[in-house]
């Protein structure tokens, strides 16, 4: 098999805007799960609502689009009483963190053994252009048209402080180091939390001067700051400058899974 087989080529083309970036995490996705050399018939992709939340439509083996933010509970569901089955949940940030934001702590709590990948882009880019529950201090968005004057989820380490084995965050720029971390996440006993930051030109670009999809990405890029360096910075007494994140492998841990066969 190849990455390409795991795709339902009837579904296509797809519906996303142009420049999104969801496309690339399906396809970094897609080549980690073949790598390791997964059966369609023995995996299972689960989402929400939203943007990222179409991705398993468009991949063939079975899947549920469940309602709004309750995929992971969905994913628990099949992980209980399919074990042997590989379980992986696509979902936004507005879908995570927002309606769905308890079922995320308890599902890092419990550390179900599924791995959710988080495409972030910050809005909400289906419905209109919402600020999301991720949206940065003083960007612009349909809800917060004088800028968003609230302090953003760190989705990382909140999924880090609730109990997760395994969490990470890249950008859709990452592809190598984003496809090598979902691959690491797979194979991770619990739950593993892969965030990616990605680009959405049409609800957030356009609203906050990044409308061109190559100065999204060039901005994810340029402010994307290695965690081995900014550990280096901390250990040097030095500040980390504020207007970065931090990309790289956050935690990797081994406390007990719950749903792996025993």
């Amino acid at each position: 098999m190849s990455a390409d087989d795991w795709f339902r080529k009837d579904r296509l083309p797809h519906i996303f805007c142009a420049g999104c970036g969801n496309g690339t995490i399906i396809n970094c996705t897609l080549s980690a799960v073949d790598s390791l050399g997964w059966k369609i018939d023995d995996t299972v992709f689960v989402s929400g609502i939203g943007c990222s939340s179409r991705a398993p439509g468009y991949i063939a083996t079975d899947s549920l689009h469940t309602t709004h933010g309750r995929a992971l509970p969905f994913a628990t569901g099949v992980k209980m009483a399919k074990p042997d089955f590989h379980v992986v949940v696509f979902t936004g940030d507005g879908d995570l963190s927002a309606i769905g934001g308890n079922h995320f702590i308890h599902a890092c709590r419990r550390n179900i053994d599924i791995t959710v990948i988080c495409m972030n882009n910050q809005i909400y880019g289906m419905t209109g252009g919402q600020g999301s529950p991720c949206t940065p201090t003083g960007a612009y968005s349909t809800t917060t048209p004088y800028g968003m004057d609230e302090m953003p989820f760190d989705l990382c380490e909140l999924a880090t402080a609730a109990g997760a084995n395994f969490v990470a965050r890249w950008t859709s720029y990452h592809v190598k180091e984003l496809t090598q971390a979902i691959t690491a996440g797979l194979q991770k006993p619990g739950l593993s939390f892969i965030e990616v930051l990605v680009q959405c030109p049409t609800n957030y670009g356009r609203r906050n001067k990044l409308r061109d999809v190559q100065s999204m990405i060039s901005s994810m890029r340029d402010h994307a700051l290695l965690k081995e360096k900014r550990d280096r910075l901390l250990a040097e007494g030095k500040s980390v400058p504020s207007d970065t994140f931090v990309v790289g492998i956050l935690t990797d841990k081994n406390r007990p899974a719950l749903g792996v066969k025993r």
